[in-house]
């Protein structure tokens, strides 16, 4: 079964043009699924590969299922996990490897509704008017933090952007999002103007960086090279914790922050999902609700009879 995984990721590394991320949750869950199948005993025993995987039928499945249930692992969790089955399992279907999928039988669960978390516009504020050190990292840490706020980026889009992604004349950056899709968002002055500011100083890390870069990263570490997205968190912790803002905050909730901030300007909802970079309209829809959320409780705190 290892080895039908492998070809699996291989397939979807080369054809399917997976985001990192998503491919290495889809190889996680499927190794977790055979791990589970080997240590209570289930997994099926055969001369051949083939022989192995057409006997795994939906009883397996139903029963790793159900190992996840009472584990309490979060529905959402356990949707990507189904997910991932069904889709193995087709890939195997078409290559010959099986002949019904398993998962095909099984129905995930409603996966559970969840809220972007955001931050005011005060908040936000404060956050982006802390005093940042007159050094190469304290102009990149403000650049990033403008970015994220005026582009509303992924953190991946943000740590992915290299020097010629900026396009200063005309106020626009060139962002590779999930899939390698490529998209141009407009960004605004401030943003611009730190950019500017961490570029006339970003020769201090340059310095540590390695000659050879064809296509120089935009945001490097204090060692020189593109920076990650665990440093970018990192960063983005520190600053909430000066700021003074009590709720946990990642690179994603300023993205939230972006969306949200937009709708309650006015802001078409088209318009959001494609800065957002949304393939469906439907994931953008989502702060929808945190808007009228927001107006309930302007409501009840402010009607008179709202109490009552």
């Amino acid at each position: 079964m290892e080895r039908a995984i492998e070809d699996f990721g291989d397939h979807l590394a080369t054809e399917r043009n997976l985001s990192p991320h998503t491919l290495r949750s889809y190889l996680a869950d499927l190794r977790q699924f055979r791990r589970y199948l080997e240590e209570s005993g289930l997994m099926p025993q055969a001369a051949s590969e083939r022989g192995q995987l057409e006997a795994i039928d939906h009883v397996a499945v139903r029963s790793f299922l159900s190992s996840l249930y009472r584990s309490q692992v979060r529905k959402v969790t356990i949707v990507r996990k189904v997910a991932a089955l069904r889709t193995f399992f087709n890939y195997l279907l078409r290559e010959g490897r099986v002949r019904v999928n398993p998962a095909e039988m099984v129905q995930a669960p409603k996966a559970e509704k969840y809220l972007p978390t955001f931050l005011p516009v005060e908040e936000m504020f404060s956050l982006l008017n802390l005093k940042f050190s007159g050094d190469a990292e304290g102009f990149r840490d403000r650049a990033m933090l403008e970015l994220f706020y005026s582009s509303g980026m992924r953190v991946s889009e943000l740590t992915g952007l290299n020097l010629g992604d900026i396009d200063f004349g005309r106020s626009l950056v060139k962002v590779r999002g999930k899939g390698k899709k490529e998209r141009i968002v407009p960004v605004g002055p401030q943003a611009l103007r730190s950019l500017r500011e961490y570029l006339a100083a970003r020769n201090e890390l340059l310095q540590k960086q390695q000659a050879g870069e064809s296509d120089p990263p935009l945001f490097l570490s204090r060692n020189g090279r593109r920076i990650t997205q665990r440093s970018v968190a990192r960063i983005v912790d520190r600053y909430v914790l000066q700021s003074g803002i009590s709720k946990k905050v990642s690179p994603h909730t300023l993205r939230h922050s972006f969306a949200t901030h937009l709708l309650d300007a006015g802001a078409d909802l088209r318009a959001i999902q494609e800065l957002l970079g949304h393939e469906n309209l439907s994931t953008t829809q989502k702060y929808t609700s945190v808007s009228v959320a927001k107006l309930m409780e302007i409501y009840d705190r402010a009607h008179p009879k709202a109490k009552g």
